[in-house]
């Protein structure tokens, strides 16, 4: 070949299978995409079987496209009007604005689609012979009724949850189709799979062929592992040990549920979908094949100890490969400092345990991002080009494990140039073709694991659809992300701000180094030291470019940011082996950023929180800040710091030993970070028990009961028959110790929740004008719990909707809402039974409250009396204050654990007071309770189908998470919520506007929250729990079609309706 030497023999073959393998590799990889699957074609035809309504809620709401024929002789059988056909239940709120109804009202046919009337005319005078046709496809709708046409163009396919209608028997003629929108429910192709197989071992061929090369330069192999890898060290034992008790005792991530259940649920669907957003698109091009792997721990059980092994496995191999691999090859200063070890072991805990012990994929990125920087290196130093090819195929992977892994992408740009260098070289031996083929394969080679059961058209359109819902945030608007890193919450808790901080610190310190030491840090390795710098300043840039902001992506620089630190430990120690000014400064900005960090608060994910000391307001003592305290250090350092300059010149030489030890102040704040994380969480486990904490649940397990918090969740099972019965059955008992300006209809119509604060930024949070919450704040509200009237007058004169399930024909209710002049109310008194754990009142309106840290949140007056019976009278014994976990001014439940009465109190009675006129001042109460109740486990069970909110799958591992499959959701039984603020986020996100599933059961289902209690933890707002409803109960479930067909990767179904 022209321009080739002569290679020796043995070569040439190698040469030769470099070339055909690699191109035949890379051909593949490229044409994954492009090949066909196996799709399911899923079809719902109406009517069926058995004549009636059917349940077919679509997961992407609309389908491909819409027939349906109704004969003008079925107008006539609905004497009295009615539904002919209808996508959704005519009782749902919102079936006109949403669905597809054609009806019989007022003696006149109409067809409604979108709030629209596409077709109206008398039914006295339609054709005998008539018919309606109706055809709804992206592009246009056209309804013909009796000969005349109308036609709406553009995209307003009707929602579909089902075909509903008011007709009892089958007429000649009506029908209806729907072409659902199954594009994303396929698998390879027989050709398809080969092709993929064929691919990946070309690759690995090619792979072999490039180490045979390699060989060329007659230098022996090194080996593998590092020398001395298997000693064991101090800092091992600290970084081991605390990742192993982390892994038990320690926070979970925001997203653990979101990934569970969408894991969980793809056996099913067939690919991974996004569960709960963009109408169930899948997460590719992103999250494969991690995702995958997660699918697969979860069919052997889902208990977090299980699912969060990857991780844990995961930090371990990053401290094996930066105590090992990374250290060693940053320089002899750093490897004989043990300082810079156990600074990098306390960073890497420092970031590792607020951003990695979960189930997202930024600890895989981390170790990829490290593992591929370590590749390069390798290459970098042995001229050989298998390290990296092995490089580029792990950056590769690591970037389709999640946008973040451009982190890995930054890692092979900072070695480009040297990599470069050795392709020159190496292409004058045996040609370029043969060393660029093994490469390119190596990077296109995660295509097959991306494509492997979706094609480019079906990518494409997935990332369309996410594109334009959102959020996806510009790349000019990276300070989102470090917006929220400054709230106080769990996003920018105090441990994910120090974390951040000290890297940051570390790129200063060696920055300022090198530019003082003509670019590189005394005793370092100037290429390795220069280059690991280069890839967090690059990803830094890169992550610019993610299309979400969140701060659980930081979690990605935990492996290269303690590498970072090491380094950082040695060019302090350069920057201040002289100057005690220096080293002074340098622990006054790491006393300053750690002040910084602790502006914030000790905030964890959900019930990671339970028990943690300072969970949501920054750390204090004796009303002191930590923050405080650590300023004033800071001020001191630096006055002392002012002080040695002034007498620098007069100074004397230091001792040997106290330079030794000055860099320290970053490994002892850092290791101070660390043990303040664990012992807080060591606390929380103490501090509730027996209740239930992340420590007790995650040991639990290990013996074997794995179903989280649904062991502790108590669900009130018979509501009306836990009200306590009065000592005089009087009718007007809630009211018989007296009352004044209270009244039965005495409650506001509107019980929206007060609004939570959420930060933007927070994970899976969206700005409200982009939800429904921003047009209906009741969204918001626990189902049952935002107010209203009925038209059944209750048992005294009331017309106030109870919530929960209370029946107004046996609960009385009183409110002071609309009073002119100070209420009081004193009810009778009620006996308490034998037994029982609670006593809970349902309440309404703005309650006077404290909690257990002694906050007042005030409002109107509510306290339970309790005596004990004295023959025919009661003796008064004292009174106690509920409590009260909000929301107000919505119908909540207050509670008083029984052990908090005398153990001979056997009566009860409630006494309120309203002495505010202000119009949102005003409270409302029902008889007390003592509530019948059983878990949340054996009240769901684990085969009963359940939304779980993204927020909670994690904590209820053994509930089964409603399927869906063809395009078609399951009908779920029961919705469990997280508490308050997550239940905004998690409202907000699965929304209609967002594609999400409270998208359709909003227009299928009736939901009623049920009274539940965190077994002893009653001050605790855990979430809510949701009875679902059919609001058509005599819908079946339909029969959904599937045939196959053989699809190529270009072939589109057409847009997927989007607004």
């Amino acid at each position: 070949m022209v321009g080739v030497p002569e290679t020796a023999p043995n070569f040439a073959t190698a040469r030769l299978i470099a070339i055909v393998t690699g191109i035949i590799g890379a051909v593949l990889a490229i044409a994954t995409p492009l090949l066909p699957v196996q799709q399911d074609v899923a079809t719902l035809s109406w009517p069926q079987s058995s004549f009636g309504s059917v349940n077919a809620p679509l997961v992407s709401y609309s389908p491909v496209d819409l027939e349906a024929t109704v004969p003008c002789s079925a107008a006539t059988a609905l004497t009295d009007g009615g539904t002919l056909i209808s996508t959704a239940p005519i009782e749902a709120a919102k079936t006109e604005q949403k669905a597809l109804i054609v009806r019989v009202d007022d003696d006149r046919l109409q067809v409604l689609l979108r709030d629209r009337v596409l077709a109206e005319a008398p039914v006295s005078e339609l054709s005998a012979d008539c018919s309606l046709s109706i055809s709804s496809s992206a592009t246009s709708t056209i309804v013909d009724l009796d000969g005349e046409t109308s036609t709406m163009d553009g995209d307003v396919r009707p929602q579909v949850v089902g075909v509903y209608t008011d007709l009892t028997a089958p007429v000649d003629g009506l029908n209806v189709r729907a072409d659902i929108d199954s594009r994303y429910s396929s698998s390879p192709t027989t050709f398809k799979l080969l092709a993929m197989i064929v691919g990946a071992l070309a690759v690995i061929a090619s792979l072999f062929a490039l180490h045979r090369l390699d060989s060329m330069d007659g230098r022996r192999h090194r080996r593998f592992l590092p020398s001395r890898w298997k000693s064991i060290t101090g800092v091992d034992a600290v970084v081991v040990g605390v990742l192993v008790l982390w892994h038990f005792i320690g926070a979970n991530t925001s997203d653990d549920g979101y990934l569970l259940n969408m894991a969980r649920v793809s056996e099913n669907a067939g690919y991974m979908a996004n569960y709960f957003r963009w109408f169930g698109v899948p997460e590719a091009p992103f999250g494969m094949p991690y995702y995958d792997m997660l699918a697969a721990l979860a069919k052997v059980s889902t208990a977090s100890i299980w699912m969060r092994l990857p991780a844990t496995i995961a930090a371990l191999l990053c401290w094996l490969v930066i105590s090992r691999e990374v250290i060693p090859r940053l320089g002899r200063a750093v490897l004989t400092n043990r300082v810079a070890l156990w600074t990098a072991g306390f960073v890497f805990l420092a970031f590792w345990l607020p951003y990695d012990n979960g189930l997202r994929p930024e600890p895989i990125i981390a170790l990829g991002a490290l593992l591929t920087w370590c590749s390069i290196e390798r290459a970098i130093a042995t001229g050989r080009l298998l390290p990296a090819a092995i490089g580029t195929l792990i950056a590769a992977f690591s970037l389709a494990a999640g946008p973040t892994g451009l982190i890995a992408v930054a890692a092979l740009l900072a070695g480009l140039r040297p990599l470069v260098m050795i392709v020159v070289k190496r292409a004058r031996q045996v040609g370029l073709l043969a060393v660029l083929a093994p490469l390119v394969a190596s990077g296109l080679a995660v295509l097959i694991a991306i494509f492997a059961d979706q094609t480019l058209a079906t990518v494409l359109e997935a990332t369309r659809v996410r594109s334009a819902i959102g959020p996806n945030v510009p790349w000019f608007e990276e300070r989102v992300r470090w917006d929220a890193l400054m709230t106080i919450s769990p996003d920018g808790s105090l441990a994910r701000r120090f974390g951040m901080f000290a890297m940051l610190l570390c790129i200063v310190v060696c920055i300022a180094v090198m530019l003082r030491k003509n670019g590189r840090i005394p005793g370092t390795a100037t290429g390795p030291s220069r280059r690991i710098l280069g890839i967090i300043l690059g990803a830094l840039a890169l992550m610019m470019f993610t299309p979400t902001k969140w701060t659980h992506h930081f979690g990605v620089y935990a492996g290269l940011a303690a590498s970072l630190a090491a380094l950082a430990a040695v060019a302090v120690t350069a920057a201040t082996v002289r100057s005690p000014r220096n080293r002074t400064l340098f622990t006054a900005a790491v006393l300053f950023l750690t002040a910084v960090a602790f502006t914030s608060s000790n905030g964890w994910w959900y019930v990671s929180s339970y028990g943690i000391p300072w969970f949501d307001k920054p750390p204090s003592i004796a009303g002191k800040g930590f923050s405080t305290i650590l300023l004033g250090l800071t001020v001191l350092t630096l006055l002392y710091a002012a002080y040695q300059h002034v007498r620098l010149p007069y100074r004397r030489e230091e001792p040997t030993t106290r330079r030794r030890f000055a860099p320290s102040a970053l490994t002892i704040v850092a290791g101070g970070v660390v043990a303040f994380e664990v012992l807080s969480f060591v606390k929380g486990a103490v501090a509730q028990y027996p209740a239930y904490s992340i420590a007790r649940s995650n040991f639990s397990a290990l013996a074997g009961n794995s179903c989280g918090l649904a062991g502790d969740v108590q669900v009130e099972t018979d509501v009306n028959g836990s009200v306590l019965q009065p000592i005089d059955p009087a009718a007007d008992a809630l009211g018989a110790g007296g009352s004044t300006g209270f009244t039965p209809d005495g409650v506001a119509q509107d019980l929206t929740a007060d609004s939570e604060d959420t930060a933007q930024g927070s994970a899976n949070s969206i700005r409200p004008e982009d939800s429904e919450q921003s047009a209906a704040a009741t969204s918001s509200n626990s189902a049952g719990t935002s107010g209203g009237t009925t038209e059944n007058v209750g048992i005294n004169g009331s017309t106030v909707a109870l919530p929960f399930g209370l029946d107004p024909s046996t609960t009385p209710v009183l409110g002071s809402f609309g009073a002119t002049e100070p209420a009081s109310l004193t009810s009778g008194w009620y006996a308490l039974p034998e037994e029982g754990d609670l006593i809970a009142i349902a309440a309404a309106g703005r309650i006077r409250s404290v909690d257990e840290d002694g906050i007042v949140t005030e409002g109107q007056r509510v306290e339970l009396e309790y005596g004990r019976r004295d023959g025919g009278d009661v003796i008064a014994l004292g009174r106690i204050t509920p409590l009260d976990i909000g929301p107000s001014p919505s119908w909540r439940n207050l509670r008083v654990p029984m052990n908090d009465l005398p153990a001979d109190a056997d009566v009860v009675r409630i006494v309120a007071e309203d002495n505010d006129l202000a119009g949102d001042q005003w409270l409302a109460v029902t008889p007390p309770r003592v509530p019948k109740t059983q878990t949340l486990n054996s009240l769901v069970g684990s085969t009963d189908p359940v939304m779980l909110d993204w927020a909670v799958g994690l904590a209820f591992p053994c509930q089964r998470p409603f399927d869906h499959r063809d395009g078609v959701a399951e009908v779920p039984k029961y919705r469990i919520l997280p508490d308050r603020t997550g239940a905004e986020s998690t409202n907000a996100w699965q929304d209609s506007i967002g594609g999400g599933p409270l998208g359709w059961t909003e227009l299928l289902l009736g939901a009623e929250t049920l009274p539940s209690y965190l077994a002893d933890d009653y001050a605790r707002d855990w979430g809510s729990i949701e009875r679902y409803t059919p609001l058509d109960p005599d819908a079946t479930t339909a029969e959904i079609a599937v045939e196959q067909q053989s699809r190529s990767g270009l072939a589109s179904d057409g847009p997927m309706k989007t607004d």
